[in-house]
């Protein structure tokens, strides 16, 4: 029976930036860590793993030590092969590169990497550029608060299910997925400037793997105004309610009707249509719906091309937090999903995707939500969270 080498990276810091509303991890893991942050990157690629149990005797797991791939893989019972042990205390980027490296020299069937896209650049720095081996093909799990490149499964589980598909020989096409990032600096001033670095070679299975985040803001200013028209009179029509504004141009656009100040990269509250909390960390939001007496609403956009509603870029909006805003009174009218048509259709047919890191939320969540597209026009659209 041929073994297959799986080469295996966690980040451990990445995505740690998130709940605390440090929108990424890059220089920030200390300042994170002494907000209260909590790393969640070895649970996410956890999950993946999770996917490959039944195949244990036919996988050899190759990896860095502790907390970047050893322990996890460990705890979960696999075949492990630690061939880097790495230099910092809290991993840097050259750790990641180096693990890279020797997974290469150890001839892996393909380098399985859990992070954001900062990780995404480590990785291509190695193998696009390492002319003694054919490029070997890389898959990531999802784990950072920046998530821009076509080098990702949608979800952590949805990763095991492509090296699944692989262990089980089944015949996967590779071609090319784009490796992007921002710039962390910039982007905690709610500027936006995305890059494409370089590519890399990944398997594609188009219900598992994301596209290319889609930038800029929405061309068509009057569905916009319809759309905030519809939200803004929702707010007005009921007292003992606070509005939760996540990120993105579209709640963006609706901040700026109701003439707020507004985080375009974070969570912002609203009550009574004035902005009273901005830019709050996990922390602050679950103290705020559970001290308030009323009804807390959560508005939020998807990601534009890629389809997500939670779990990129919104780390704030933790499965607590959805958990307390479905358990009142309205239940899932709670959650209020703005976007215009043409940004639907974009999706091409492709369900919205939630990825909390709370399997059970992500199902509870599934099927049908209604989105408000128009001036008191919804329409229904399928949720999934591929398993």
């Amino acid at each position: 029976m041929t073994t297959f080498k799986l080469g295996f990276i966690i980040n451990p810091i990445a995505g740690i930036g998130g709940s605390v509303a440090l929108k990424g991890s890059d220089g920030m893991a200390m300042h994170a860590l002494a907000l209260g942050a909590k790393p969640q990157a070895n649970a996410r690629a956890k999950l993946a793993l999770e996917i490959l149990l039944p195949y244990q005797d036919e996988i050899v797991i190759y990896t860095a030590n502790e907390q970047m791939g050893e322990h996890c893989a460990r705890e979960l019972g696999f075949n492990v092969e630690v061939l880097y042990q790495a230099k910092h205390k809290h991993t840097q980027s050259d750790d990641s590169q180096l693990a890279a490296q020797a997974l290469l020299a150890h001839g892996v069937d393909i380098i399985l990497f859990a992070g954001g896209d900062g990780t995404a650049r480590d990785i291509a720095n190695v193998v696009t550029n390492d002319d003694d081996y054919q490029q070997v093909p890389v898959l990531g799990i999802p784990a950072g608060c920046k998530i821009h490149s076509g080098v990702y499964a949608i979800t952590p589980k949805a990763a095991g299910r492509v090296i699944e598909l692989m262990v089980t020989k089944e015949l996967v096409t590779l071609t090319t997925g784009d490796v992007m990032d921002i710039d962390e600096n910039l982007f905690r001033q709610g500027i936006v400037k995305a890059k494409r670095y370089s590519e890399m070679k990944i398997p594609c299975e188009l219900r598992y793997v994301q596209a290319v985040k889609s930038g800029g803001k929405e061309s068509d200013e009057f569905v916009l105004q319809d759309i905030a028209a519809t939200v803004i009179e929702e707010m007005a029509d009921y007292e003992n309610r606070q509005f939760i504004i996540g990120s993105g141009s579209t709640t963006a656009f609706l901040m700026s009707e109701l003439s707020l100040d507004n985080t375009l990269l974070g969570v912002d509250i609203v009550s009574e249509q004035s902005l009273t909390a901005a830019d709050v960390t996990e922390t602050e939001l679950y103290q705020a719906i559970t001290n308030f007496q009323g009804i807390s609403k959560l508005v939020i956009t998807l990601i534009g091309g890629q389809g997500h509603i939670f779990g990129r870029g919104n780390q704030q909006l933790s499965p607590r937090i959805i958990r307390f805003i479905l358990a009142q009174p309205g239940g899932r009218d709670n959650i209020i999903i703005i976007a215009t048509k043409t940004k639907l259709a974009a999706l091409a047919n492709r369900p919205l995707i939630s990825d909390t890191g709370d399997s059970e939320l992500d199902q509870q969540l599934s099927g049908f939500m209604q989105i408000t597209t128009g001036y008191k026009d919804q329409v229904l659209y399928p949720l999934a969270s591929p398993q």
